[in-house]
């Protein structure tokens, strides 16, 4: 397919800045700056008084990200902060930008210079995969062509999806794509890739897919159905990136970050995430740390879903600090 001019169309832009309300002077964090469409729309409110911090555990794509948001302006550059500098943009906030995980906003927040608790007036995360990581080989996601098994988003990831796969029990594997995929046939499937990785290594997207269609077969149903190997390649990326244990960790501490009124913002494109932070919003609203402002997930609009198909996945769910 053909990507977007930015490689990504980043969804509920307009959804986001209502339930964010940036005003300028305030401070922002985006925890998955990503292509920085929805950082570009927030900078533009917070103006020159403001403060937008950027992270994202791809490298490349937070280069992006910073060429997107200098060229926003004519005033310096906004680069990756591995020193530490400060930005300044004409028009723009201040803009500092993070190769790190939501995971680690403490320490964001410490090379920042700002307080632990009480900092920021509105977090966003946006919990999706760039399109343009899909359809690059470097990140071995997809196998809608062949390409190396990795999905490591993060250079300073360890283990490699093909490492999961031909080292994992049988039953570990099974669960990793029971528990992150709700894949019915997870026990059939990781008995065939055991069965498989005794005679040779699993380790391009391509043999992975053959072996889940090999074991479960076609599905039939109506031709827009998933494909069989969705479910588990999409368990494979949550398990090698840790996706759901950094959710638990972003929500578990971010509502701390925000002063009184501020907003934290999540997207979430899969039930299993979405479960957390409907989950996390309420226990959170109960024990009166959070205002709850969306009694249901904001879903695309039939304008948006027309002009940008992948947002139909997308569950924007957003709280307010007490």
């Amino acid at each position: 397919m053909d990507l977007p001019p930015s490689g990504h169309e980043a969804v509920l832009i307009q959804e986001v800045l209502e339930l964010l309300a940036p005003k300028p002077g305030q401070i922002f964090i985006d925890c998955t700056i990503g292509r920085g469409g929805h950082a570009l729309a927030i900078a533009r409110q917070l103006g020159p008084t403001g403060l937008l911090i950027g992270l994202d555990v791809d490298p490349r794509n937070l280069e992006f990200a910073a060429s997107r948001l200098n060229n926003a302006s004519s005033a310096n550059q906004a680069t990756p902060q591995h020193n530490n500098n400060n930005s300044q943009t004409a028009g723009l906030p201040t803009i500092r930008l993070f190769h790190a995980n939501f995971a680690e906003l403490p320490q964001v927040l410490s090379a920042v210079g700002l307080p632990p608790a009480n900092a920021v007036d509105g977090i966003l995360a946006d919990l999706g995969v760039s399109t343009n990581q899909l359809f690059d080989p470097a990140y071995g996601l997809s196998f809608s062509q062949n390409m190396p098994l990795d999905m490591r988003l993060d250079p300073r990831t360890e283990r490699s999806a093909a490492d999961l796969v031909n080292t994992l029990p049988e039953e570990d594997l099974a669960n990793v794509l029971y528990e992150l995929a709700q894949e019915r046939y997870s026990r059939r499937i990781a008995r065939k890739i055991v069965e498989s990785r005794r005679f040779s290594p699993i380790n391009s997207t391509e043999s992975l897919a053959a072996l889940v269609c090999a074991a479960i077969g076609s599905r039939g149903g109506a031709p827009n159905k998933i494909d069989p190997a969705t479910r588990t390649f999409l368990a494979l990326r949550m398990a090698v990136n840790r996706e759901m244990e950094n959710l638990d960790a972003l929500l578990a501490s971010a509502t701390g970050f925000l002063k009184p009124s501020g907003t934290l913002a999540v997207i979430s494109f899969q039930s299993m995430e979405d479960r957390r932070v409907k989950q996390a919003f309420r226990m959170a609203g109960q024990a009166g740390k959070l205002a709850i402002l969306t009694s249901k997930p904001l879903t695309a609009s039939a304008r948006e879903l027309a002009a940008n198909p992948r947002s139909r996945s997308a569950k924007l769910r957003a709280a307010q600090r007490l």
